[in-house]
């Protein structure tokens, strides 16, 4: 009488010299068909247009020059190339953008609205985009009031809006916020640059009121831009937990992708509750 065949079989001890098999998990974009997405790539086109309409409007009713050295609208800029490249990869099924793009775009658009309306919207007699010859700050009205609206709160709001309803959650790391904060620190150096190399007569060589060393002297301005880094860096760090926290909004039922379920899915095989099949 031969013995039963046991319910599991051990696994094999491993051959002296040969190097133990790799585990591969085949991603899912190699098995599952791009889908397209005409909703996303619809409302980021507006977004887009919007975004690339409103700089054209301020750089034509303004000074070239002063109007593009505004954060602002570099970040409009940045909004409407990002916006344009993720509608196209959203109507064509292609994968999306880096997170690292899209994220940053994301940070720069709700720097811009929380300084603005937090800052200087309080004090509308020390800042605003339109000056007059003598570089008096002019309160915004018709096409400029306009512009104002679009750039320090429609456009980021739209940002935040594609983030949390059409954007699936991406895996964004903490380097990611060092890596953000790069621009930051390179517009005060430009801002700070130009308002040197300006000639005396330029009126109003500073764009920020926090950033007048005129006024206010360099270790009163860079104790600004250190209070603002600070914050600045909470803030991508806030962006970077609620992503991974916030649910997926395009396959809620998917789960997220970096969820700790990554075992491979059997597609040859019926399912059996033996080891053998």
């Amino acid at each position: 009488m031969t013995a039963p065949l046991p319910k599991d079989i051990p696994d094999l001890p491993a051959i002296p010299g040969m190097p133990a098999p790799v585990t591969s998990v085949v991603p899912a974009t190699a098995v599952v068909t791009p889908a397209r997405h005409p909703v996303a790539a619809a409302f980021r086109a507006l977004v887009a247009l919007t975004a690339a309409v409103t700089v054209v409007v301020e750089v034509v009713l303004g000074s070239p020059l002063r109007v593009l050295s505004h954060f602002s609208v570099q970040t409009g800029v940045l909004v409407a190339l990002v916006f344009a490249a993720s509608a196209r990869r959203a109507w064509v099924a292609r994968r999306p953008l880096p997170p690292l793009v899209t994220g940053g775009t994301l940070f720069y658009a709700t720097i811009t609205a929380l300084v603005y309306h937090l800052i200087l919207a309080k004090d509308p007699n020390a800042f605003s985009m339109t000056v007059t010859a003598t570089g008096a700050p002019v309160a915004p009205a018709g096409w400029h009031a306009l512009t104002n609206h679009a750039l320090h709160t429609a456009i980021p709001a739209a940002v935040v809006a594609d983030w949390l309803l059409l954007t699936r959650p991406g895996p964004l790391r903490l380097g990611h916020a060092t890596t953000w904060l790069l621009y930051p620190m390179a517009y005060l150096a430009f801002t700070l640059a130009r308002a040197a190399l300006l000639t005396p007569d330029w009126p109003a060589p500073y764009l920020y009121p926090f950033l007048d060393v005129d006024r206010h002297g360099y270790k009163s301005v860079l104790s600004n831009a250190l209070l603002l880094g600070l914050a600045f860096y909470a803030l991508a760090l806030l962006l970077i937990v609620v992503d991974r926290l916030r649910p997926d909004p395009v396959h809620p039922r998917r789960g997220r992708r970096d969820g700790h379920d990554r075992r491979p899915e059997n597609r040859i095989s019926s399912p059996a509750t033996s080891g053998l099949k």
